[in-house]
């Protein structure tokens, strides 16, 4: 593993030195980008048929990841990538919204990026970099956790886990949606739309540095492609006849090209889901099943949602313009990334009566301002081929996500790799191709976390095949779903009704099975508890608290929201119950007052 300890004094000199020197600063600029819930098969560079030009050219000149892996969720991904550290130890350790009971108030799972964690964007400034942001932040609200107190100099942030797309209104029953900028609450303009606002946003701080010799960090975090999905009618329009064929035609199309490609090895003639196994859950609903409307209506569906990857992937193409019209454009590493898996859960059917009484739903206004559009698990499974599962689990379709490296100075461009990385190691590669110093367990007199991933420059450069060690092992949990990972093999478990609960761990040779068909855990017992050795030692030694065995993530998601809903408007609820009751009181005195007199008369 990659330590920067020794480095620290000689890298600090010449960060120092620089300025001093009258020479230009030569580091890169960097521009991380990460797309919300898109799967790993929806770009065109990974076997999709939705219009991504500026996302393939990025792997054209860059290098195509095919075993680059996320957290399942979105703020324990985003906490890592920001900190380089396990979510169990800066503040992310679940998800607020999914917490158990006996989680909360728990060191590491505070709901807020800690004071134990140095973000990136922190340690970069103090480098001499410009950073800006604009998008999603989802990793805390208290003004301690906000961008501009976590490195960003420039920065406007959607502060939760999602909104519309079209106005300021958020998308779960007792959640808010919160934009500030420079963490001062805004309105939003008129005009908004969140993939082009963004991306405006970016732009206008980027140009405020202009004539600047610092290099930049800029972090684009849309909300593309999370629900509501949402997108101009032209973007929509385009992909209006592509999805009459169902969900498993675009997945076994999609398995198609990308092992043409090479991207990964073809072991499965189908991928649809009679062919999964018999230790899945549920297949998607037969699409042949559905009558001839609910067929035009789940197309439109995806075809919302495309329209809305597409409009991200046209946001990024004018990002990227700008730094070229700038000469900054030869000089950035540029990364494009998921923070995980596609989404499968429906919440119409979790609130159906929010959602009809807050949105149209109507077919022709899927896509448009006040309109509510979900994708659920049929195109979920599309999104995600040719994995299995889905956003939320431990298995490839939740955590192994596109990912693509650019930089003409190091990387060769067209590469592709199929090494295993994990989110926590893009910190330390940063870090190391900026000559930025990190700290050894101490920042600005407190003690912080040390970096826990490994840099990929040696992969980058060509000097290596892999990232990690073939003995390394790697430890993730999440809502108890446990993924860890050992050269080629990789073992899923799961305790959490998010996902099917499997009574035993299975294990997988990912070399010879990406698609995790084949359990071997039968075979290489002795593997099995090698494995969930290394995860007990990982519980202990970074203070992972488990879920309870009857933890149901839905469930809580439930019962969490009412709490919020009781917290924030506990007193007017109280009041209207109140008032409730007088009038049924009254109502059940009136009636038995007639009741009385026409017996009496």
């Amino acid at each position: 593993m990659f330590r920067f300890a020794s480095l620290t004094p000689l890298l600090g000199a010449l960060v120092l030195l620089a300025p001093l020197s009258g020479q230009a600063d030569t580091r890169p600029n960097i521009l991380l980008i990460v797309a919300d819930d898109m799967g790993f098969s929806d770009a065109g560079v990974y076997g999709g048929e939705i219009s991504t030009p500026n996302i393939d050219a990025l792997a054209a000149e860059g290098l195509q990841f095919s075993n680059f892996n996320v957290a399942a969720t979105c703020s324990p991904t985003r906490a890592m990538l920001m900190t380089g550290v396990t979510s169990h130890k800066v503040g992310m350790g679940n998800m607020k919204e999914i917490m158990a009971n006996n989680q909360k108030g728990q060191p590491g799972y505070e709901t807020w990026l800690n004071d134990q964690a140095v973000t990136l964007p922190t340690l970069l400034r103090d480098a001499g970099y410009r950073t800006y942001m604009a998008g999603k932040w989802h990793l805390g609200a208290r003004p301690e956790s906000l961008p501009n107190a976590r490195g960003f100099e420039r920065s406007v942030a959607l502060l939760e886990s999602g909104a519309d797309n079209w106005e300021a209104k958020h998308y779960l029953p007792a959640g808010t949606a919160t934009w500030v900028e420079d963490g001062q609450p805004i309105s939003l303009p008129d005009d908004f739309y969140s993939s082009f606002y963004y991306a405006d946003k970016l732009i206008e701080y980027l140009d405020s540095g202009q004539g600047s010799d610092q290099p930049f960090f800029a972090y684009l975090a849309f909300q593309a492609v999370h629900a509501p999905h949402h997108a101009p009618e032209a973007y929509v329009e385009k992909y209006a006849e592509t999805y009459q064929e169902g969900w498993d035609a675009i997945r076994q199309q999609r398995y198609e090209r990308l092992t043409a490609m090479g991207l990964l090895p073809r072991t499965a003639e189908s991928v649809i889901s009679s062919d999964w196994g018999t230790f899945y859950d549920t297949s998607p609903i037969d699409w042949d099943s559905l009558s001839d409307q609910e067929r035009d209506y789940r197309a439109r569906q995806m075809a919302v949602y495309a329209g809305m990857a597409e409009a991200m992937d046209e946001s990024i193409g004018r990002v990227i313009s700008h730094l070229k019209a700038s000469g900054e454009y030869d000089n950035t590493l540029v990364i494009f990334m998921s923070d995980n898996g596609a989404e499968s859960t429906v919440l119409t059917e979790i609130a159906p009566l929010f959602y009809r009484l807050r949105y149209d739903r109507d077919y022709a206004e899927l896509g448009r301002r006040g309109s509510w559009s979900e994708y659920g698990p049929g195109w979920a499974y599309a999104s995600n081929s040719p994995f299995y599962s889905y956003k939320g689990s431990p298995f490839n379709g939740g955590m192994r996500v596109p990912m693509i490296m650019r930089y003409p100075a190091v990387i060769e461009p067209g590469s592709r790799t199929s090494a295993f990385g994990y989110v926590t190691d893009i910190a330390p590669t940063l870090l190391e191709l900026s000559n930025t110093p990190a700290p050894d367990g101490e920042y600005q007199g407190r003690k912080v976390h040390r970096i826990m991933g490994t840099s990929m420059t040696p992969l980058l450069r060509g000097e290596s095949e892999r990232i990690h060690a073939a003995e390394e092992v790697i430890v993730y949990e999440l809502a108890g779903g446990i993924a860890i990972w050992q050269g080629d093999y990789k073992l899923v478990a799961s305790r959490s009704g998010a996902i099917a609960a499997r009574p035993d761990a299975l294990l997988f040779n990912l070399r010879d099975d990406p698609l995790e068909r084949h359990d071997l855990s039968v075979q290489q017992p002795e593997k099995v508890a090698e494995l969930m050795q290394a995860y007990h030692r990982f519980v202990n030694e970074h203070g992972l608290v488990e879920v309870p065995d009857d933890y149901n993530a839905w469930q809580q998601l439930n019962r969490n929201a009412r709490e919020q809903l009781l917290d924030r408007h506990g007193g007017k609820l109280l009041l209207g119950a109140g008032i409730l009751s007088l009038l049924i009181g009254w109502w059940l005195y009136a009636r038995f007052s007639r009741r009385r007199r026409r017996a009496e008369s």
